[in-house]
């Protein structure tokens, strides 16, 4: 008799434990459900210098693959925006002669408080190597905004000399702001830039 009642006893705390952990299911879903309706509704604004176009091009292409609303700001042609309405800020620009454009850094020293309550994605454009490109990169954005970043990307940009009259050949290699109108980032790099702003949080990598 004992045994049939250790067994009914045991079969009732099973019972009770997995409707609390269906209960715990069902809260996360519904969480994971608000979370992503939350990220379809919010304000992304996308800072930026470009000493060309290519900058320029990569934010547009980032633009067309974010969720929400989304706001570009080049500050070579406009004042520092007040970040107050926006929830996501990413910054980036063109990296010439290793270095990105002064007011970038002049941004993000100047709104380090408000950065620090957003969602960051950081990112530069350049032609250099690998390697290269991930010091430039660490250089371009204070220490704390690399850490309180969610991603960062290097798109790294290129052009075909092949296509080009000798002249224009010429042009590219020696000046800067030509090569850099001749350059078209990877759309690769873009799309991967854009998957990790967009991912939310998953509880469920827990429950596996």
């Amino acid at each position: 008799m004992q045994f049939l009642f250790d067994f009914f006893e045991q079969k009732h705390e099973n019972h009770d434990k997995t409707e609390q952990f269906n209960h715990s299911v069902s809260v996360i879903l519904k969480e994971s459900q608000e979370i992503e309706t939350n990220q379809s509704h919010m304000k992304t604004i996308i800072i930026y210098t470009t000493s060309g176009n290519c900058t320029g091009k990569a934010v547009n292409e980032l633009s067309k693959k974010l969720s929400g609303e989304i706001v570009t700001v080049d500050l070579k042609k406009e004042f520092f925006p007040q970040l107050s309405e926006y929830d996501r800020v990413i910054i980036g620009g063109s990296v010439l002669a290793g270095q990105i454009d002064k007011r970038i850094k002049d941004f993000c020293n100047l709104h380090i408080d408000a950065l620090r309550n957003k969602e960051i994605g950081l990112f530069i454009c350049c032609t250099d190597e690998p390697e290269v490109a991930r010091h430039e990169i660490s250089k371009a954005f204070p220490e704390e905004l690399h850490q309180l970043a969610k991603t960062e990307a290097i798109f790294r940009s290129s052009y075909k000399l092949e296509n080009m009259s000798f002249i224009g050949k010429m042009l590219v290699k020696r000046i800067p702001k030509v090569r850099e109108n001749a350059m078209k980032p990877d759309e690769n790099s873009i799309d991967r830039f854009a998957t990790r702003m967009e991912k939310t949080y998953s509880p469920f990598m827990f429950l596996v």
